[in-house]
Order: structure tokens, then C-alpha cells, then sequence
């Protein structure tokens, strides 16, 4: 069962649905059944140095402070 990411068309309330079979979902904010689905950014899981496990958004993969494309080229 999928989690999907929603914005309200009527309050643009942002929330994340888990949908189960053909449930449709609704804002929890304002009970609006016009939602849209957005686009969201997939997760990942990679090993880093010395076996500990990190998970990031894809969005998510270079830290501000340096110009690594990911976290492995900097240590962080």
C-alpha cells in the first residue's frame, strides 16, 4: 500500500495518504475531497562507511554546505 503525497484545492493543506484499495482521499484539514496528487521525491536506503545505514529523500542527497553530489564525497 502506497503512501501518496495530496494538496488541497480548496484550504492547500499538503498531507501524505496511505491508500488502501479504491479509498479516496480527503483533506484532514478541511474534509475537501478535492485534492490533487503531487509529485514527491522517492526514498532511498544506501550503506555508508562502516556499515551504518542511511536514509534520505532523493531531494535530499547533498548537504548546503559543500559541493559534494552526495554525502559519501564529504563525510557528512
Amino acid at each position: 500500500m502506497p503512501i501518496f503525497e495530496y494538496r488541497c484545492e480548496e484550504c492547500g493543506e499538503t498531507f501524505e495518504y496511505l491508500v488502501m484499495g479504491a479509498a479516496e482521499p480527503q483533506c484532514p484539514c478541511c474534509c475537501s475531497p478535492k485534492v490533487c496528487k503531487l509529485m514527491s521525491a522517492c526514498g532511498f536506503t544506501s550503506k555508508g562507511g562502516g556499515g551504518e545505514t542511511v536514509r534520505r529523500s532523493a531531494g535530499a542527497s547533498s548537504c548546503g554546505g559543500c559541493s559534494a553530489s552526495s554525502c559519501a564525497g564529504c563525510g557528512h
